[in-house]
């Protein structure tokens, strides 16, 4: 059964004087339109899978193709990335960044759009994976021109040997984390994904009543809460969703700070992340309602039931729709938007 804990500093947050996500879309489409691959990905009415959780409506937003790399983080350091190549004023942004050199960890997806965003402005990528990636997303990061380190038995490991590199090379780190000291880049890749929140808001047939947003350092859950509250203000519910392996999120709101968290590797392995970003953490604390923690098993019933309705994805990326299957206590006139946040594994 799915476990509820209730955010206490709802409305105010944590922190008054600390860094929260940005909550207008602004510019960031502008910015992606110097990518070729940018497009806006669907929002999909899911009437019979609403009917077969107890619900009024379901909305998915589906980020499988986003910018041909399969994922939303396609958004974020692609973003970050193009706003530090139009910084330079250069008339061809293709080598704008020559020279320059983004290093990263990445449980996968996040390299990508780091690998595919220094390609197309001139720089070159540098991705730390940690052993427990699976091989297919090292030889995708390859087939983006990146150089792929393995360094480490956890994500955690491999952030610390990019930090590592990045000092001792000169290179940029560009994570999608946040810690005190670090918070420029990440705030634009956070940005970015504000892109994905535009969109939904737009495509959707009127205000949602629940939003389910699944969670590893917290940037993509962040930024679509916060630009939520932007258009929607106050009304719709919004649920965070974490595993019960990695409850980074709900161990920091329990105590009004970040901390790391302890405990197995899960089968969502993109939201496998055991400290929080801080700005994450900061903007979940003033907009989200609820932190949801689901089960390696209930991760697993939610891929299945998915792929039943056509809609193939991974434990991670379906983490949201596994939380209602799990027994999140929605009224049958609820109507949810929750993202599909990634393709199925590749090989």
């Amino acid at each position: 059964m799915v476990h509820i804990f209730r955010n206490p500093w709802r409305g105010g947050g944590i922190d008054g004087a600390g860094l929260l996500p940005l909550a207008e879309a602004g510019d960031v489409a502008a910015l992606l339109q110097r990518c070729p691959a940018h497009a806006a990905t669907p929002l999909r009415p899911a009437p019979d899978l609403a009917a077969e959780l107890g619900i009024a409506a379901l909305w998915l937003k589906d980020e499988r193709t986003r910018m041909g790399l399969g994922s939303f983080k396609a958004l974020g350091a692609a973003h970050a990335i193009a706003r530090e190549a139009a910084a330079t004023g250069a008339e061809d942004l293709r080598h704008a960044l020559r020279g320059r050199v983004y290093v990263t960890a990445s449980a996968g997806n996040h390299g990508l759009s780091v690998a595919a965003g220094a390609r197309l402005f001139g720089a070159r990528a540098v991705i730390h994976l940690a052993e427990t990636v699976p091989d297919a997303f090292a030889t995708r990061l390859q087939d983006k021109g990146a150089e792929v380190v393995r360094s480490g038995a956890t994500y955690e490991d491999s952030m610390r040997e990019a930090a590592r590199a990045a000092e001792v090379q000169g290179w940029t780190l560009l994570s999608d984390s946040s810690w005190p000291g670090y918070t420029e880049l990440p705030l634009r890749v956070m940005e970015g994904y504000l892109q994905l929140a535009a969109e939904a808001a737009a495509q959707i047939d009127g205000p949602p009543t629940h939003i389910l947003l699944q969670a590893g350092v917290g940037g993509l859950a962040a930024a679509v809460a916060a630009h939520a509250r932007h258009v929607w203000g106050q009304a719709p519910q919004i649920v965070v969703v974490e595993p019960e392996a990695a409850p980074a999120l709900r161990d920091s709101l329990r105590v009004g700070r970040v901390v790391d968290t302890q405990g197995p590797v899960s089968i969502m392995g993109r939201l496998d992340c055991k400290t929080p970003s801080l700005i994450a953490l900061n903007g979940l604390a003033r907009d989200a309602d609820a932190i949801a923690t689901i089960s390696e098993e209930e991760a697993q019933r939610g891929v299945d039931l998915l792929a039943r309705h056509g809609l193939a994805t991974t434990a991670s990326g379906g983490a949201g729709v596994a939380a209602l299957l799990a027994g999140l206590d929605l009224p049958p006139d609820a109507r949810v938007l929750a993202i599909l946040s990634e393709g199925p594994e590749l090989g």
